[in-house]
């Protein structure tokens, strides 16, 4: 069974902006029910179809197939709930970790997270000072929460936190 041990942070700052190049995302869901996401994206000129299940702590199953370009572009404009999620991800190398930084753009803009996922929920790792406070636990900042709660619409995002 495939798994994903993941921890979710904001970010402070603009200090990250220099460690990572980024490459734009495109994503939608044809299933955003708490007990399982089915999960449509591009990345580039590759495409992934991806089911996720309950989020136990920061552990879930998930297994991740390829799929062609043509046709989860046609999925996401025709089939996936709305907004799609349209985002910014760099990749940020922390040793033999990889910190990937979210920036939002749409009805999310304004929201940026950071992602580090583990081989286990109790490994060490360390936080760069632009990594704040988590968030692993709080639904909202689910991708698949963000399509019918978007970022745009929580009381933070017009105090700019």
């Amino acid at each position: 069974m495939g798994k994903e041990i993941e921890r979710k942070f904001l970010v402070r700052g603009d200090a990250w902006r220099q460690l990572g190049t980024g490459q734009a995302y495109r994503q939608g869901y044809l299933n955003s029910d708490a007990e399982r996401t089915v999960r449509l994206r591009t990345v580039g000129d590759k495409a992934f179809l991806t089911i996720k299940g309950r989020s136990v702590g920061a552990t879930r199953a998930e297994y991740e197939y390829a799929i062609p370009l043509d046709e989860c572009n046609a999925m996401l404009d025709a089939l996936a709930e709305k907004p799609l999620i349209e985002k910014t991800r760099y990749r940020i190398p922390a040793g033999p970790l990889t910190w990937e930084v979210d920036e939002f753009f749409g009805d999310n803009a304004g929201l940026i997270v950071a992602e580090i996922e583990l081989q286990s929920e109790d490994q060490v790792f360390d936080k760069p000072d632009w990594v704040g406070e988590e968030v692993t636990s709080d639904a909202r900042y689910f991708n698949a929460n963000l399509i019918r709660n978007p970022f745009r619409s929580w009381p933070e995002a017009s105090t700019g936190r």
